[in-house]
């Protein structure tokens, strides 16, 4: 068995451990981090703009440096490249424990997404690597459940580790985390003979125009809300990223060895597939991000219960996952993405349907839903993408997939905030939500609730119109008689 990055002699199995290892521990940390928001506002006394950016400082340095850490992971090796990102990552958490204001905090969660960059795509890239070709669907279902496994342990542990220790206690858990993952990588991962590049390979123009596309990009979308969506500084921060788009295009369809292979969006599955993957994941953030100010601040319950009530909708990811993504080896990957975007809209709309009370059931079974629509999606939705690319593109592919997420994640949280930051000033009522043991005042409740309602809303139509792109680009090839055409790069 040829694994690309672990060595032949290790066990696929044990590959698997030692990424999902790392896995469970990246997403465990964005849940209990979460979940952790209204206490680190109340500690701090931000509101809502300004505490966003505990998640959006993280999410922000992955998604810039995702690519190009993808690409050096491919020349320098996977399993360097993923150790040196989980030392950066624990430290990175032991800072955020040890944070003395907000402005520190955020720091410590850039070192902190600086190491994530490092070990997702090279992650990926290693879970590929060691499974056979035809069991790709299932290698990527069972990195999900390992995320899935993280997904349901992070509000779990979050709520109890807040609840007896504070916020500082999910920081230093994180940090241990990071470290047992470190030392487990490290024990059975492999240098592999072909998941190396020459040397010289690296695009550096390239990787620095797509890391100042999307810095002003993300800057415009979290800057647009505060300072106004045509102030100059937003105006400016569009026109730049417009030019640096236009540079980027340009220099990868030049360049002998691009950062990024730009003929695979001539392959529709290529480009369907990642842009459906970036609405997903608008909208799961949106969810992610409001439903714990949610829980805590208008229904007036504890942390403890929120990461309670997230654990049956997380449960469905790490069962759903696995079997959509062996299922759709046996099966292709079209019916199960599809299905995934339409009934995960579903599940958004039943959650835009919460009011200033709600009853339990409802909030978990709609929640449960939404999880659902996303975990029949992801496996298949990666598979769809990766079967364009060459085998030595792994790695910067995955990283790709993993910045389009990202992208996701951080616009669905920023534009979140400003639908509902819009709706509560436009009310009269400030934009600052505690935790607190009592339900927030009743203007207060309404206007958020309105607003949480817009921002669910808009990524269900947005996830419907991909539904209908699909469904018409798969009646246009049935059509023709024909299969979609390819790309010249696949």
């Amino acid at each position: 068995m040829n694994d690309g990055s672990a060595g032949g002699r290790r066990s696929k199995w044990l590959v698997f451990l030692a990424i999902g290892t790392g896995m469970f521990a990246m997403v465990a940390d964005v849940g209990a981090t979460i979940v952790a928001l209204p206490t680190i506002a109340g500690a701090f006394g931000t509101d809502l703009p300004v505490t966003q950016w505990v998640v959006l400082a993280y999410a922000l340095t992955i998604t810039v440096l995702l690519v190009p850490m993808g690409r050096v992971s491919d020349i320098l090796g996977r399993k360097r490249v993923y150790l040196a990102g989980f030392v950066l990552f624990a430290a990175g958490a032991a800072a955020a424990g040890c944070a003395g204001g907000m402005t520190t905090l955020v720091l410590a969660r850039v070192l902190m997404g600086m190491g994530s960059a490092m070990t997702q795509g090279p992650a990926m890239a290693i879970m590929i690597s060691v499974f056979p070709q035809e069991q790709r669907g299932r290698a990527l279902g069972l990195q999900m459940s390992a995320v899935g496994s993280g997904v349901v342990a992070g509000p779990v542990l979050g709520g109890f580790i807040v609840s007896a220790f504070g916020w500082r206690g999910v920081f230093f858990t994180v940090a241990l985390l990071g470290a047992v993952t470190l030392v487990t990588a490290a024990a059975i991962l492999e240098p592999g003979r072909d998941d190396r590049r020459p040397a010289g390979a690296f695009d550096w123009a390239g990787a620095a125009l797509l890391g100042g596309l999307l810095l002003l990009f993300l800057l415009a979308v979290t800057g647009g809300p505060e300072l106004g969506w045509t102030s100059p500084a937003v105006l400016a921060a569009f026109a730049g990223m417009a030019l640096m788009l236009a540079g980027f295009i340009r220099r990868e369809l030049r360049a002998g060895e691009p950062l990024l292979e730009m003929r695979y969006f001539r392959n529709m599955d290529f480009t369907l597939g990642v842009a459906s993957r970036f609405i997903m994941f608008l909208g799961m953030s949106s969810v992610r991000y409001l439903l714990p100010f949610y829980v805590q601040s208008v229904l007036g319950h504890s942390a403890r219960l929120f990461g309670l009530i997230a654990l049956p909708a997380s449960l469905c990811t790490i069962v759903v996952s696995p079997l959509s993504g062996w299922l759709s080896d046996r099966w292709g990957w079209k019916t199960f993405t599809i299905a995934g975007l339409a009934v995960s809209a579903a599940g958004l709309l039943l959650l835009a349907a919460m009011g200033e009370t709600a009853l339990f059931p409802l909030l978990i079974g709609a929640w449960a839903l939404q999880r659902i629509g996303h975990g029949s999606f992801s496996a298949p939705n990666n598979s769809s993408v990766l079967a364009v690319v060459d085998r030595d593109g792994y790695g910067v592919t995955a990283g790709f997939l993993n910045m389009v997420r990202n992208a996701g994640n951080v616009t669905g949280t920023a534009l979140a905030t400003a639908v509902v930051t819009g709706i509560m000033v436009s009310r009269g009522v400030p934009p600052v939500l505690e935790s607190t043991r009592r339900a927030a005042p009743a203007d207060v409740a309404e206007a958020f609730v309105a607003g949480m309602r817009i921002a669910y809303i808009v990524p269900a139509c947005l996830i419907c119109a991909v539904v209908l792109l699909y469904a018409a680009f798969r009646l246009r090839a049935g059509r023709s008689g024909r299969k979609p055409r390819r790309s010249r790069a696949a």
